[in-house]
């Protein structure tokens, strides 16, 4: 087998991200695979293979007219829509050169694909047309503002409007877009993205005045490089790509005929009322009832972000309510179930611009989740997908995920020691004591749910709310989560940051925890140490006093760095070279970092503590560090020093596997615990359960202090890309571990 090509996955995926791209159904394959070996002649060539190449382009062609409903106009091939998008604005643009409007305007939908927009911007700005680009709002539904298009439609050279929306589904009127534009301007330029409409609606292009409309068959089953671009008849064209003279000179290149081939007969099978491929419409809305209720039933607190009436029934668009869509993707992915974070263009954007501009929530917007199916799904498809989706609630509720709805859930332990949260660069801290008493730390307000759920279901008591300092650059969230975890709570009087105030310490089972005024950062910074029964500090919860590989800022309100200076000589006194400093932020990815490698990483504070420079000394070179990057437009709650380049070890599956065979090789699994129980890895690389571990990284502090990890051994590190495994590798290597690997590529390459 190819080195490129990946074995069959030994349990079937669930493939649910259709609008990102579509499998190449086998049918269509085989007429690919044909032409590519038999049909294979240039349709330029005079001699027989060329007639037979040229009679099933023109073929092609003629039944994509049929399909879109153009009887009129030209079908122009293109490599996909990113390029029939291009084609249509530039011989707009080009057209509208000599325009004389006085204050021109490209419009397009706030919701469109970015393609468009950025489109428009570019070839805006190359042109020199120097017309403004204004987004046409949409309502709460997902629907155009018709009152902003009739305001604006005469100063426009054009206005790009989409058929159905990739993210949400949303499909617009666009008879009465058409009346609102026609009747103001006959001759602005209309172009409609048609790419998600095609197989799920009827389109009458010929019928309608669009002037351009771009089409892609990676989203309906054909393969990736083949397009369309309908023009209507006396439209403005430019050839986008010159050359050879192919296509009537519209657009040069020999022809993709093995992608014009899958296009062909993707086309009859649109066409065969006869064929059961593509499903009916009362087919696909019951599809996506069945999928609706297996998501309510499975995830229970469930906000979907699109009205189904306003929507095509192949898009489901959602959010998790206590969730983030990190979180429900890496669980689905763990479980073979295939599904993206709003649109595949746009995964690891922080927030959805089109929930932005449909006006949803932060929460929605951050963590939105797309599932799609094709038109030709099947029904035993989709009562899989339904099994695996439901299979996935009782690994939830076994990892304080949801509150189960059962009288005796079988629940894992899944707080005890010390577990990191993170949003966005902020760290909360939660440490739970064998005996279930708790305290969080930092708490952040996003994460109120989590701590609330892991409460619930832990059925924890807590000590203590608390915060290190009040927050420069976010609302508290103590009081807040107090309120909510009232009855779990320990009653009594406390102060601003959430110590109770006629105590000196909390005991948490065998240990203690003090806290320390540790001002620099802010005035009322304090420090929380929780020290074991010999008087050892385990764990410096410092706030923003201390980053991993930095210090905190002192140009805040509040910030003293000769308060800061005498705090980390403070805290020096109290720390051993084993205690894990827990940090307010990590903009560095550390997750565990202990006081002797803080040292080593931190030169100002190394230098302070080994008397190599003075208190005054440290406070006016980091007054002057702190100054520098603000005037940088970097204002953080801390800054850090760029880590030294660590060359972490890659292995692939075969080696990994085979070093996996001695006694002393671990094989670490950096997912979360819910990732790891939706997939057997010690089965997959054929090891001893005793030999698999789930360390997270949200786990990997707690796991180096309670010296889960031994130096001597070595340890090969997974994750589902390889990435969050090789942060852990990296991190690991920091603190000494000498033999350590990273999978390359992760589980999406290991099979």
């Amino acid at each position: 087998m190819s080195e490129f090509l990946l074995p069959d996955e030994p349990l079937k995926q669930v493939y649910l991200d259709a609008n990102a791209t579509t499998p190449v159904l086998p049918c269509i394959a085989d007429v690919v695979s044909h032409t590519m070996q038999i049909c294979f002649g240039n349709p330029s060539s005079p001699h027989i293979s060329g007639i037979q190449a040229k009679h099933l382009l023109e073929q092609t062609r003629d039944k994509a007219r049929t399909v879109i409903g153009a009887k009129n106009g030209d079908i122009l091939f293109t490599s996909g829509a990113t390029e029939g998008i291009q084609t249509a604005v530039v011989s707009t643009l080009i057209n509208a050169k000599k325009h004389t409007i006085k204050n021109p305007v490209l419009l397009y939908g706030a919701t469109e694909h970015k393609a468009v927009p950025n489109t428009l911007k570019h070839w805006n700005n190359v042109l020199e047309i120097n017309a403004q680009v204004l987004a046409i709002p949409v309502d709460s539904n997902g629907i155009l503002d018709l009152d902003f298009i009739a305001k604006h439609i005469n100063n426009a050279l054009m206005i790009c409007t989409m058929a159905v929306n990739n993210e949400t589904g949303v499909y617009q009127n666009l008879a009465a877009i058409e009346q609102t534009i026609r009747s103001r301007n006959n001759n602005v330029s209309w172009m409609v993205d048609c790419v998600q409409a095609l197989g799920k609606q009827a389109l009458a292009l010929s019928d309608t005045t669009i002037d351009y409309a771009p089409f892609s068959g990676h989203k309906l089953y054909a393969p990736k490089g083949i397009g369309l671009l309908y023009i209507k008849s006396g439209s403005a064209y430019t050839p986008f790509i010159a050359g050879g003279g192919q296509e009537s000179g519209m657009r040069s290149g020999t022809e993709n005929l093995p992608g014009i081939a899958g296009l062909n007969k993707l086309f009859s099978l649109l066409l065969d009322k006869t064929d059961d491929t593509f499903k009916s419409l009362d087919t696909l809305n019951s599809y996506r009832s069945e999928l609706h209720e297996a998501l309510k039933n499975t995830f229970g607190d469930i906000t979907f972000n699109h009205s189904f009436e306003h929507s095509v029934p192949t898009t489901l668009n959602f959010a998790v309510n206590d969730l983030t869509s990190k979180e429900v993707i890496d669980l689905f992915d763990a479980a073979g179930i295939r599904v993206s974070g709003g649109s595949a263009c746009s995964t690891g954007a922080a927030q959805s611009f089109v929930l932005d501009a449909m006006g949803a929530s932060k929460w929605q917007s951050e963590n939105a989740i797309r599932l799609s199916f094709g038109p030709a799904a099947t029904q035993q498809d989709i009562t899989y997908a339904c099994e695996r989706i439901r299979a996935l609630k009782q690994i939830l509720q076994a990892n304080c995920l949801i509150v189960s709805d059962s009288t005796t859930p079988q629940q894992e332990v899944c707080a005890l020691g010390l577990t990191q949260f993170r949003h966005q660069g902020a760290c909360s801290w939660l440490y739970v004591s064998d005996d279930k008493h708790a305290v969080i730390i930092d708490p952040i307000i996003e994460l109120i749910p989590r701590f609330e759920k892991i409460a619930n279901t832990q059925n924890l008591k807590v000590a203590a709310v608390l915060n290190t300092h009040k927050h420069q650059e976010r609302e508290s969230a103590t009081q807040l989560l107090t309120s909510v975890l009232a009855h779990r709570v320990v009653k009594g009087e406390v102060d601003a940051l959430g110590w109770p105030i006629n105590l000196a310490t909390i005991t948490l089972t065998n240990d203690v925890l003090e806290k320390v005024a540790t001002p620099g950062h802010s005035k009322d910074s304090v420090s929380y140490l929780l020290k074991n029964s010999a008087g050892e500090t385990r764990y410096c919860f410092c706030g923003d006093l201390i980053l991993p590989a930095g210090l905190g800022n002192t140009s805040l309100k509040g910030g003293d760095a000769k308060a800061m200076a005498q705090s980390i000589l403070t805290l020096s006194k109290q720390l051993t070279n084993k205690s894990i400093i827990c940090s307010g932020h990590d903009y560095q990815q550390c997750f565990a970092m202990n006081w002797a490698v803080q040292q080593k990483q931190t030169p100002l504070l190394s230098a302070l503590k080994n008397n190599d420079i003075s208190i005054d000394e440290f406070a006016l070179q980091k007054q002057q560090y702190d100054a520098l990057k603000q005037v940088n437009n970097t204002q953080l709650c801390g800054y850090v020093n760029a880590l030294p380049e660590i060359d972490t070890q890659q292995l692939s599956f075969k080696d990994a596997k085979a070093m996996l065979s001695t006694d002393s090789t671990y094989l670490i699994d950096t997912r979360e615990p819910y990732e790891h129980g939706a997939t057997n890895v010690a089965h997959l690389f054929n090891t001893p359960n005793a030999n698999t571990l789930n360390i997270p990284l949200s786990r990997m502090a707690n796991a180096v202090f309670e010296g889960q990890l031994n130096k001597n051994n070595t340890y090969i590190l997974l994750c589902r890309s390889g990435n969050r495994s090789k942060i852990a590798a990296n991190n690991l290597m920091q603190l000494g571990y000498k033999t350590v690997y990273n999978l390359n590529g992760g589980l999406a390459l290991s099979n």
